[in-house]
């Protein structure tokens, strides 16, 4: 049965999340484990994202209304309907959203009701294994304590240690203002991330491209009088919206 259209406060109890910030974290989760949208649909559906905020991961806006403000961002370059309803039909199968076709009083059809979901959680560990932890476990465990005793020293890993994962070309610049390994593991791990949103975690060259001009950045406003309060934070945020400007000129390039 269809739902009677409205305003989007009426549908705040088809909200899956506590508040945006929860909204946003599985939505980071869901473009992290799926990256088949193509670039088209993935700008849809980040503005369909934008357009779910005012009710955590609740949208009721018109296809035409969220093409609109695409087309307005991207200075009259936009996505077709097409383009928007195929990006809706992966996210359905997904399981990402589901689609509600709301009606007007009249009974005629009217927007629909995109409602996000939450990114499945894994299945906690049984009850049994809990609870009955056999004596082999707890010798075990009874050992690595001992060998922790022993073997546990304060100590920093510098550059050197840093995993094979990171880049040299990464490491080697970062190493120049941040010696500790696990601070550039940090640093990269923010990279990967924002490729992630932005689906270009497979496009390795650009990634390390995009990273390295970054970090610059960085620590150009780091020598500056401005004063950053979180700087991997502000690293990750550089990161972003470099890679939506490349996305951006990407989708012109394809255009021409």
């Amino acid at each position: 049965m269809n739902l009677k259209s409205g305003q989007i406060e009426r549908f705040e109890e088809y909200s899956q999340f506590t508040n945006l910030k929860e909204f946003n974290h599985h939505m980071e989760m869901w473009m992290a484990a799926h990256n088949d949208f193509t670039k088209g649909e993935l700008v849809g559906l980040k503005r369909l994202v934008r357009f779910s905020a005012k009710i955590p991961g609740v949208c009721n806006a018109k296809i035409g209304t969220v093409l609109k403000a695409i087309h307005d961002d991207y200075n009259e370059h936009g996505i077709s309907r097409s383009t928007f309803k195929r990006m809706t039909q992966k996210a359905i199968a997904l399981g990402m959203i589901t689609v509600y076709e709301t009606e007007r009083k009249n009974g005629s059809q009217s927007s629909n009701l995109y409602v996000f979901q939450r990114f499945p959680a894994n299945e906690p560990p049984k009850e049994e294994k809990l609870n009955r932890p056999n004596e082999t476990s707890i010798l075990s465990k009874t050992n690595n304590q001992k060998i922790n005793k022993r073997t546990e020293e304060p100590s920093v890993l510098d550059y050197s240690y840093v995993s094979d994962r990171v880049p040299q070309r990464f490491v080697q610049l970062v190493k120049c203002f941040f010696s500790e390994a696990k601070t550039i593991e940090a640093y990269w791990r923010m990279t990967q991330i924002a490729a992630y949103r932005n689906n270009y975690e497979k496009e390795t060259g650009k990634v390390l491209d995009i990273a390295i001009a970054g970090f610059k950045q960085l620590i150009r406003k780091l020598k500056s009088t401005q004063k950053v309060k979180n700087p991997i934070a502000y690293f990750y945020g550089v990161l972003d919206k470099k890679f939506e400007e490349l996305f951006v000129k990407e989708l012109f390039e394809m255009e021409d």
